[in-house]
Formats: structure tokens, sequence, C-alpha cells
């Protein structure tokens, strides 16, 4: 395990002396992200917790640098270890400059003192994080999402070797979701900060993680990279989905198809007809597309969402045999919609032509 910074051996956790999860067997290198995914309640904050020393582990150890971590002081413990945890601090009459300030404890001793370096780095931290304009705000009057943010900033002032996160980014709306993430990846990167975080976002974790651990049942269910974890139909076994469809490619998320025979054909490609897609599925509209080839922008909502599909493989002139099934759906259509935007130039463009050209033959286009 040398060659790994952070490792896990053995590890049980769970609570009053019941095991939750066994075996529990996690390795990241220095400056590498780990991420935890799994559905609700699988136990993704006990192992945050049992990490961070918050629950005593029932079994096995946790190790940094080579070192059981059980070994460390409280001190020793809070120089090398930050946390962010989804319960809410209420401190009271501090200034998010307060709330940060906190993260130089560990090292200003018992009085509490904070030194010039100690302040440079408080700045820093919530410049890090982009709330400097919050200094002198009284924390309990932020928004869920700003604390979210003071809170990042007072572990970065720890100034710590390893950053333990749990769901860091559920209160962020996208712009500050993009904001933290791309911190925490700029520290990784530039520090050498190892992290290790749950998220529920998977479009989110596939995209920052180096790896990944799938927490299930009792054990780890799968632990590796992203591009290992996200392999056709794992998430949907993972999460126990029963409802809608999520495609491992693109991240995308996708409702319930709407039954019953097309009611309308749609000529779509190069994304322009996902937002019909999508517009038809909230209307209750089912509805049939085509001709898409298997690597087409527009593919995954189609295969999710349409109640017929025609598809060729990539780059491949459509056949007769495809043609004839699209024309067979239009048929059937009292209205083919030609997605707006669809680029209809090329040899490669020839087969949706003869589709557009049919429909308006047959007074549906």
């Amino acid at each position: 395990m040398d060659e790994f910074y952070f490792y896990t051996k053995g590890m049980t956790v769970g609570y009053h002396g019941t095991p939750l999860i066994r075996n529990i067997e996690l390795k990241v290198r220095r400056g590498e992200i780990l991420t935890l995914i799994g559905p609700n309640g699988a136990g993704k904050t006990t192992i945050l917790k049992s990490i961070i020393r918050q629950l005593s582990l029932l079994g096995g150890a946790v190790y940094l640098d080579g070192a059981d971590m059980g070994s460390f002081t409280g001190n020793e413990l809070a120089r090398r270890l930050s946390v962010v945890l989804t319960e809410r601090v209420k401190p009271e009459l501090m200034t998010c400059e307060d709330v940060v300030a906190a993260g130089r404890y560990p090292y200003t001793g018992r009085f509490g003192i904070l030194s010039e370096e100690d302040k440079r780095i408080i700045e820093e931290s919530m410049d890090l994080v982009h709330i400097r304009e919050l200094k002198d705000q009284d924390f309990r009057k932020t928004s869920d999402g700003q604390k979210q943010r003071v809170m990042l900033a007072r572990a970065l002032c720890q100034e710590p070797e390893v950053l333990v996160l749990d769901e860091p980014t559920s209160f962020l709306d996208i712009r500050y979701k993009l904001e933290f993430l791309s911190v925490i990846q700029k520290m990784s990167r530039e520090r050498k900060l190892t992290v290790i975080l749950s998220l529920h976002e998977l479009d989110l974790a596939e995209r920052i993680s180096d790896r990944i651990a799938c927490v299930r049942g009792d054990c780890i269910d799968r632990f590796g990279t992203p591009e290992e974890i996200f392999s056709k139909g794992y998430v949907r076994e993972l999460y126990g989905m029963t409802a809608g469809a999520y495609d491992e490619l693109t991240g995308s998320l996708e409702l319930e198809k709407t039954p019953g025979e097309p009611e309308v054909f749609v000529i779509a490609g190069c994304g322009a007809g996902t937002p019909i897609f999508r517009r038809l599925q909230r209307e209750g509209v089912p509805f049939a597309a085509g001709v898409l080839w298997e690597n087409d922008l527009d593919y995954p909502a189609a295969r999710a969402l349409a109640a017929e599909l025609v598809s060729e493989k990539p780059y491949q002139s459509f056949s007769e045999e495809k043609i004839s099934q699209a024309k067979k759906l239009i048929d059937g259509c009292r209205q083919v919609i030609c997605a707006p935007g669809l680029e209809m130039e090329g040899s490669l463009a020839e087969g949706l032509r003869v589709l557009a050209r049919y429909g308006q033959e047959q007074g549906k286009l």
C-alpha cells in the first residue's frame, strides 16, 4: 500500500456495535479525488464519519501516509485532515470571517491569537471560494449555499493534507456547484490535496473523480476509475432504478417514456431533437424518431423516450431497410416534425431529406 497516501484495511463501520458496512477497502494517492456514490441510506455518511473519527470503527483501520490514523492526537488530526459535513453549524454572533478564522485554531496555541501569517491564509482561503464580500456578514443570516462556501474556506484554512466532504454541493445552485468543485479540483492538482467526498450528482462525480467507491448493501460493491464504474447498465442496478433512464456516457437522466402507439414522427439529429423529445414526453404524446446514428447526440434521449426508434450504425448511409421502416412509422403518425436547426446538407443527410419530403408529400410535415 506504499503507493497510496490514504487507504483503509478491513474497515467495518456501523452504530452501537452493529456493523452496517464491512471490510471496506479504499485507496487513493496523494492529490487524487475519491468519491462515494450510492443510494440514500446506503452508508456513505457513516463511512465518512468513521474516517474522521466522529464514529468509532467496528473493525479494521484507516491509514494516512502509512500511519494508523487512530494513533493521531486530536491536534495532529486537525492539522492533517479537515472536514465539511452536511450538519448545520450555528455559531453565535460570528461573522463569516470569524468562522473561516476558526480553521486556524490548530496552529494558534491555547490563546487563539492570530498571527499576520494566519490572517493572510484566512484572506487567501476566502478568496479561493469567492466569499470576500461576505466577511463582515453574520454567518447565521447567509444562505445555505453561502454557508457551504464559508465552511469550505474554513476547511482550506487548516491547510490540510486530506479534505473530507459530505454532499458538499447539495445546497448550491449550478454556478456555485461548478465553482465549488473547480476549487477542489484546483487544490488537488496544485497543492496535492487528497479529497474524499460523497456526491448525489452522478454527472459531477463522473467528471471530478479519480476513483469512485459504490456503496451498496453491506459492502463496497465496486471500486475503480469513473471509466470502470460507469459501464452500461450498472448505475441502474446500483440505485435499483424502476422508472426512467440514465445514460452513463452523457450523464443524462430521462423520465418515463409515454406508452402507446406513436402519434408523431420526429426527424432529428446533432442534438436538435432532444428538446422536442422531452416536450412531447411532458405533453404525454408517444412518438417515434429516426433515422439516428447510434453515436448521435440525440440518440440517448431518443432511446429513452421514443416509443419507436429507427437507428443506424455510426457514419453509415441509411439503408433502404431503415428508410422503409421510418416511412412505415410516418404512415401511422398524424404529424411529422423536422427538428429546427437540423443540418440537412451533405451526403449523410440524404436519408433525412428523403424522410422530410415523404412527410411533406403525406401532408404531415
